[in-house]
């Protein structure tokens, strides 16, 4: 069987109309019921008739992903384990904010890209999500925070986004069209370590949600080192296509900047961040980083960080120390992953 959650509302409405004779508006009602009351099964469409209900069901299935685990942070932070239906595993989190409520959700099953300071990297690649287990992390999470809205989404779980451009592409186009999901845009970031042809098919299909890339070093070697991909996708061609990029004032690029110990966190690499990012319309995330057991790199004290930020403000680059949530569950940047597998059901 299709899974509904893996069709546009554009198909859905020929679905609706070509293949199964119906009036488009069924459609709406469809998707109203999917999407607005997240509504678990066809049953509960009560405002169909029996016979169509009974039709969806035997063409179509609603869940693609079962809740497995939920682990609560002390700050807040919900950590949510998903099995699918091959057996794999993913891990979404729920970040719960004064102003507003953010889910962070996985493109991928593991991560292809290596690198070698993120957790999700140790373990095997196994295969990219579809849009229906992509956009499903939303409507569970949602079930269970009720009344949370949950209105920012980023696309920084596991995996690496661009290597999987499709599906985000189609689950960005549920989770904003207005009879879907009916987020903003604005409030959508997609984060890649640096594909660079991505960022430009990026900038030509997708444009509308907000761009983060992930430099973490401001020379080649040492982003090599960070970033095995780095060697086919450098920093310089990676600068080459941000500064390319159609951004504005509104909507900047968004650069991640994990600092790590005597690596790349020194008051030389704040002066080359600065000249690297020079006439580009960006903010820069510092992120502290989460050690785990076997790490091979160490986090950068505390008041390193606020040098590093301080030459960056002197060089008048907007720049901001990410509040890591969710240590405590292992639900932080770079710490997710999919361990071992579960029961289709």
């Amino acid at each position: 069987m299709l899974a509904l959650k893996d069709f546009t509302f554009d198909e859905l409405e020929r679905i609706v109309t070509e293949d199964l004779g119906l009036k488009a508006y069924r459609a709406r009602q469809i998707a109203r019921w999917v999407y607005k009351k997240g509504v678990s099964s066809f049953e509960s469409m009560t405002d169909l008739s029996k016979p169509l209900r009974k039709l969806l069901s035997e063409r179509f299935t609603l869940d693609v992903l079962k809740p497995l685990k939920v682990e609560v942070s002390s700050d807040g932070t919900r950590k949510y384990l998903f099995g699918l239906c091959d057996g794999s595993r993913v891990e979404s989190v729920f970040i719960p904010e004064r102003s507003w409520n953010t889910l962070c959700v996985s493109t991928q099953v593991g991560c292809p890209v290596g690198c070698t300071f993120c957790l999700t990297a140790k373990e095997p690649f196994v295969r990219n999500l579809t849009a229906s287990e992509i956009v499903d992390q939303y409507i569970h999470v949602q079930r269970d925070v009720k009344d949370a809205r949950i209105s920012n989404v980023v696309f920084m779980g596991m995996g690496e986004p661009f290597l999987n451009f499709d599906s985000v592409k189609k689950a960005v186009e549920i989770m904003t069209h207005p009879c879907m999901l009916d987020l903003s845009a604005r409030k959508i970031t997609v984060s890649t370590v640096g594909i660079v042809p991505g960022i430009r098919r990026m900038a030509l299909e997708m444009n509308r949600v907000k761009l983060a890339v992930s430099l973490h070093a401001t020379t080649e070697e040492t982003r090599s080192r960070l970033i095995p991909l780095n060697k086919k996708h450098s920093l310089y061609r990676i600068l080459k296509a941000l500064r390319e990029y159609p951004a504005d004032n509104v909507r900047r690029i968004m650069i991640e900047y994990l600092m790590l110990k005597g690596v790349n966190d020194s008051t030389e690499d704040a002066v080359r961040l600065a000249g690297l990012l020079k006439g580009l319309r960006v903010k820069v995330n510092l992120i502290p980083f989460n050690a785990y057991p076997g790490a091979i790199f160490e986090p950068s004290p505390p008041e390193r960080i606020l040098e590093f930020q301080k030459v960056l403000w002197s060089k008048n680059i907007a720049v901001f120390v990410r509040d890591s949530k969710g240590k405590d569950i292992s639900a932080a940047c770079g710490m997710l992953r999919h361990r071992s597998k579960s029961a289709c059901h």
